[in-house]
């Protein structure tokens, strides 16, 4: 196999699994005004991600190193088509860990209110903004010997703007899911409740979305010629399944569990579809940015591997270490002896 398709391969695993880890995250910070009741509840659902929010962090990261090194043309295109979505999702990974360490820092109310709007705000900036990019690309962006032909108007097509509404829609589910597995008493059952009912619309919202891509983009193309791709969307039904029928039994671990194979596998999909692109053109196939034709050269392919080979496992062992650390349920009577602060 070819390092480009290797390293194609694995650009969409990390940026899979940033979006799986940091994606409950984010729908919890989604859902502090909706299922936060008091300051109490507040901090305790900040305290559910407080010990490994900045550690799925790491993800994003190393999907964007990876880009820089295994696909600098891409990166180059994406950050002169895509600056302002991307900065203003940087603003908002800013202000979002601000709020989530500085809440405890004061003892008023207004100061911990104040940055809780802060952290909600800008986790839906953020899932919304990804939203926006990924639905982007998977789209086509209109791209022609003279460069990027559109603006910033340009991306917020209805096809954007949808997956951006998926993206809102899958982690706060995610992050539902979550809480209710993490909390206890009344915050763990308006957790549930509302997982049940977001649920129900983003599984229409799913299936709505899935016809209107194959009818809208190209991305049915490899599912068509290579019919076993098919398996990344029919799993990620069948992941969806799962969540409502863990859910149906109160077993909020394998829910959440199920919820993020649902993450994991909607992004396989459009990769697989997008596969070998990486930022198509809508005007002309000829100037769409591949595997091929935006990589580095095979030899820093080659050696970029033998380092994730090495690295990788390293980061997968510590995040298994620390979510089996933090593993037992939040309490708001563990939240008082909590020196953080959240």
């Amino acid at each position: 196999m070819e390092y480009q398709v290797i390293w194609f391969v694995l650009w969409g695993l990390l940026w899979a699994v940033y979006f799986m880890t940091d994606g409950f995250d984010l729908g919890v910070g989604i859902l502090l005004p909706v299922l936060g009741g008091d300051d109490t509840d507040r901090g305790v659902m900040l305290h559910t991600i407080g010990p490994v929010w900045d550690g799925n962090e790491v993800w994003l990261v190393t999907a964007g190193g990876a880009t820089f090194a295994a696909f600098p043309g891409v990166y180059a295109l994406l950050f002169s088509t895509l600056y302002t979505p991307l900065l203003l999702v940087l603003f908002a990974l800013i202000v979002r860990g601000a709020g989530i360490e500085f809440r405890g820092k004061g003892t008023t109310e207004s100061w911990k209110r104040r940055w809780d709007t802060a952290v909600s705000i800008s986790s839906t900036l953020i899932a919304f903004l990804f939203g926006i990019t990924f639905g982007n690309l998977f789209f086509g962006l209109p791209i022609n010997a003279d460069g990027y032909q559109g603006g910033v108007a340009g991306l917020l097509n209805l096809y954007g703007i949808l997956t951006g509404l998926l993206f809102l829609l899958l982690f706060s589910v995610h992050g539902a899911l979550w809480l209710a597995w993490k909390t206890e008493g009344a915050l763990a059952a308006r957790a549930a409740d509302f997982a049940g009912k977001a649920w129900a619309a983003l599984a229409v919202f799913l299936f709505l979305f899935l016809f209107y891509t194959a009818s809208t983009t190209g991305l049915d193309r490899n599912f068509t010629a290579f019919p076993i791709l098919l398996g990344f969307p029919l799993a990620a039904l069948a992941a969806l399944a799962g969540i409502r029928f863990f859910m149906g039994r109160g077993r909020f671990l394998g829910a959440f569990l199920a919820s993020c194979a649902a993450v994991l596998l909607t992004v396989a999909t459009g990769l697989a579809g997008l596969y070998p692109n990486l930022v198509p053109s809508r005007l002309d196939p000829a100037f769409s940015a591949t595997v091929f034709n935006a990589s580095s050269s095979p030899y820093t392919l080659k050696i970029m591997t033998v380092v994730a080979l090495v690295f990788v496992p390293i980061v997968i062992a510590y995040q298994v270490w620390v979510y089996r650390v933090f593993r037992h349920r939040v309490s708001a009577s563990e939240l008082a002896k909590d020196e953080d602060g959240y």
